[in-house]
């Protein structure tokens, strides 16, 4: 029987920290899955960059806040190869404002993606590698925020929160499958030089905010990518429920 390929799917792949992350794992030998939810244009530079790097990979469209979409990414992963890495990446930032100025949809918007979604990709990565499924085990590694630290009062509480959320998850789920093969952590970034700021209105946030940051730059996105790939990698072969800061400094 031919052995299937290891495959790790990143979610929310298409640009900034996630397409980072895919480049990185391409070049440890693994092929990718890139989730992304609605810019194909995006999601395909992504693969060329990934073939570039001499890897493979495909671009899949779901929006990880729908259990649908979940279940058909997943089939897509299973026709890949064998999956031994998840992740979760994709997330939504909003507009700054407080928390009297929010309303209810932008709330449920942020917890649907955000938590939810990071939620049933885990439970779907889980049912694949567990070896109480019949699986070889793997890696999980959630993106979370310094936010869920800080708080981000007056910009993102609704953000910062559902990090937060992602936090505790990602400690209760390494404990709950630990002995099932499966390591899961997280990396905190701190303010990185991306496209999500523009998505929340302040596209040079991450220069404005630079003198706010012990380093006194904002983070590349790359930084961020080399310390998920370690995650995901035999070198933390011993590391789970871990929440790494990679914020330089705050």
């Amino acid at each position: 029987m031919t052995e299937l390929p290891d495959v790790v799917l990143v979610t929310g792949a298409s640009r900034g920290i996630g397409r980072a992350i895919a480049v990185a794992a391409a070049r440890k030998g693994v092929r990718v899955v890139i989730d992304y939810a609605g810019n194909a244009e995006a999601a395909a530079e992504t693969v060329a960059l990934v073939e570039a790097a001499g890897g493979e990979a495909i671009a899949v469209a779901a929006d990880v806040g729908v259990e649908a979409e979940v279940a058909a990414l997943f089939a897509a992963v299973d026709g890949f190869g064998r999956l031994v890495g998840v992740v979760n990446n994709a997330g939504v930032v909003d507009v700054a404002a407080r928390l009297d100025e929010m309303s209810t949809a932008r709330i449920e918007r942020m917890f649907r993606i955000n938590v939810f979604g990071t939620m049933m990709v885990a439970r779907e990565a889980v049912r694949r590698m567990s070896t109480r499924h019949g699986g070889r085990g793997g890696a999980i590694v959630n993106v979370s925020s310094i936010s869920a630290r800080l708080g981000s009062a007056g910009q993102y509480v609704d953000y910062a929160a559902a990090k937060a959320a992602v936090d505790t998850f990602t400690i209760g789920l390494a404990r709950e499958v630990a002995s099932e093969g499966i390591r899961v952590n997280a990396v905190r970034p701190g303010i990185v030089d991306t496209e999500i700021h523009a998505s929340g209105g302040q596209p040079d946030r991450a220069t404005a905010l630079a003198d706010q940051i012990p380093m006194k730059r904002a983070g590349r996105a790359e930084e961020i990518a080399a310390a998920v790939v370690w995650l995901l990698s035999d070198a933390a072969s011993y590391t789970t429920g871990a929440i790494l800061d990679v914020s330089g400094g705050r």
